[in-house]
């Protein structure tokens, strides 16, 4: 079940916004999964909307899982975690080792590939006189380092921390639907090969998908704002 389905509830709602990555990291895991869900789009970008979900959850971040009995579960690696217990494929190994490379390198997605992309996302909405050259600069060498580092990864794996696909290549596939479009990794063969898997993986399809009508309305208005500026 996923948006648009809302007539039938799920085994909990999911609060996101399609072009949010860690929404979108969250997404591709639920659909790895086969879970069904009630989702609850929320738009952070209406004060309306925005106080609303802070009532529910003071933070205001997404994403964020409610369980049908009321508990609140934020972050999305936190969330990944609960739904590996739900059943349908692991993301999360049971081997203890596999399981520390795994979180590993989905923090180092999260904070090095999301983190930065969306920097320079935001930066590069802006116009050029406004822009901060010293978040840039920081951005764009973090995103080159972790380039670098799953380069090397990749280059003896099928998917970011194994054989199978895992919470990494969750946050590897939210991180490069951004970062893909601000910095080329084409000069690095394994990334470029591993990005294509990502790509043609149904999950990741799908979410994609979704998201890619919210984007092109964002870079419309963000086109007409910087001409009007």
């Amino acid at each position: 079940m996923g948006p648009g389905s809302d007539d039938h509830e799920g085994r909990f709602e999911l609060y996101y916004h399609p072009l949010s990555p860690y929404s979108q990291k969250v997404l591709v895991a639920i659909y790895e999964k086969g879970l069904e869900f009630t989702p609850r789009i929320v738009n952070l970008k209406s004060a309306q909307e925005r106080a609303r979900f802070r009532e529910l959850y003071p933070m205001g971040k997404l994403p964020l899982v409610v369980l049908n009995h009321g508990p609140l579960i934020p972050e999305s690696s936190i969330i990944i975690e609960y739904l590996d217990g739900l059943g349908g494929a692991r993301l999360i190994p049971e081997d203890a080792e596999d399981a520390r490379r795994t979180r590993f390198i989905d923090r180092f997605c999260d904070n090095y590939l999301i983190d930065s992309a969306s920097i320079l996302f935001a930066e590069g909405a802006k116009a050029p006189a406004h822009q901060d050259t010293s978040r840039i600069e920081t951005a764009q060498h973090q995103i080159t380092a972790i380039y670098d580092f799953l380069e090397h990864e990749v280059s003896h794996r099928v998917w970011a921390a194994g054989a199978e696909f895992s919470m990494a290549d969750c946050a590897a596939a939210a991180g490069l639907f951004y970062a893909s479009r601000i910095m080329s990794f084409r000069d690095r063969p394994n990334l470029a090969a591993y990005a294509e898997r990502l790509a043609t993986r149904e999950s990741v399809a799908r979410v994609r998908a979704e998201a890619t009508p919210y984007l092109q309305a964002l870079l419309t208005r963000i086109k007409q704002l910087r001409e009007t500026a």
